[in-house]
């Protein structure tokens, strides 16, 4: 179902509550990636440009209901004035006294940065005085936060309850690149899912199988799916609980599942760890799994070259250490040169795709990592659900 957006609505001289996600990286007060920040400055300018007074709301960092001062939002209020170029309030709440005080003094075009949403319990609760507390600052409500869309919280889910709720710019894009996927691709769909374990991703592969004609399992969790083949895979993750859960998987996808047939292996979990590759058939006592060989990534590019859109969520390999992170950067080269329509999400393939310096060639980077994956699941996300529909 689409849903309303902030071009369907009338914002001139509206106080606009706008949930965002500012939920950035960040090292001694100084931001390491400002993606999130810069994915959410079109519905802000389209705001700005259309009178309405901006009140920016977000969360940061696990705070657990308590003031922590490294927690507080100004660095982000900082970067986000360079970027618009213009001034940006801040108070120190996001409701109350001080909150109202700033909002009253907003005049069309202002933006006001609340504070950090989860210094209160009340926000991860999704408590409805609180809800409605939040509420009051506003005539309207304008969900841009893809990245908290799936958790029913307070600033997410409560607070649209008491406005008129619809989705920013973001929002809309991220909705319409991932329903390309599950719910009106253009074919033939690719997949390749990666990761750590299986059991995290077991939902959203049985959803994808429905669906994609071309299927990649990487890292750490095609472990599971190498030894439920009869494969020796010496001291690699694997999940032994999931062994049934990945034989029945296989018997079901059949020729359109894609395994390593060449891997990276190590002698330690360390990124300084003695290294080599062999085939997936071929892994030592001791040595571990740790990338997708070139063979494999070889056979990923053949498989996916008729692909008409691909969807890419999680690392080949463990991505954080350099020397084995090139089956995942091979995989982002190949995905940056495809014609096809090209999405990826998931927090460490976004990135590593960033650091690659390849976002501008992919159709859509995924700001949203539980969101993006519980989307691809087929759930339901409570953010989204609440919007007025189109």
């Amino acid at each position: 179902m689409r849903k309303k957006t902030v071009r369907d609505i009338d914002v001139r001289d509206k106080r606009v509550l706008l949930r965002v996600d500012f939920n950035v990286p960040m090292e001694d007060g100084r931001i390491l990636d400002d993606l999130r920040l810069t994915a959410a400055l079109p519905t802000i300018d389209y705001l700005r440009e259309y009178g309405a007074k901006v009140i920016l709301c977000s969360h940061f960092g696990r705070p657990k209901g308590q003031v922590v001062e490294s927690l507080r939002l100004a660095p982000i209020a900082a970067r986000l004035r360079e970027l618009l170029g213009a001034d940006v309030a801040t108070a120190n709440d996001c409701v109350g006294p001080e909150a109202e005080a700033a909002v009253g003094e907003l005049t069309p075009g202002d933006v006001l940065l609340l504070e950090n949403v989860r210094f209160h319990p009340e926000e991860e609760a999704n408590d409805p005085a609180f809800a409605k507390q939040l509420a009051s600052l506003a005539d309207v409500y304008v969900n841009d936060a893809f990245g908290t869309a799936h958790r029913a919280h307070a600033s997410t889910e409560g607070v649209a309850r008491h406005l008129p709720a619809v989705a920013g710019l973001l929002m809309e894009r991220e909705l319409d690149y991932l329903n390309r996927v599950v719910s009106v691709p253009e074919r033939p769909l690719g997949a390749i899912i990666g990761g750590a374990k299986i059991s995290d991703k077991m939902l959203c592969v049985r959803n994808l199988l429905s669906v994609v004609n071309v299927l990649v399992i990487g890292g750490g969790m095609a472990n599971t799916f190498l030894k439920a083949s009869g494969l020796h895979v010496g001291g690699s993750l694997v999940e032994d609980d999931q062994l049934e859960a990945a034989s029945s998987i296989m018997a079901d996808a059949g020729s359109s599942l894609y395994l390593p047939t060449d891997v990276v292996i190590a002698d330690a979990f360390d990124a300084d760890a003695n290294a080599q590759t062999v085939l997936a058939d071929a892994v030592p006592d001791g040595w571990r799994i740790m990338d997708a060989g070139p063979e494999s990534v070889a056979a990923y590019t053949v498989a996916l070259a008729n692909c008409k859109t691909i969807v890419w969520n999680g690392p080949l390999g463990v991505a954080e250490f350099p020397q084995f992170a090139k089956g995942s950067e091979a995989i982002a080269r190949t995905l940056a040169a495809h014609s096809a329509t090209t999405i990826v999400g998931g927090g460490e393939s976004a990135a590593l795709v960033r650091e690659t310096g390849l976002t501008d060639q992919f159709d859509h980077v995924s700001t949203g990592g539980g969101a993006f994956l519980e989307f691809l699941e087929g759930k339901e996300l409570p953010g989204v659900a609440v919007l007025l529909d189109a």
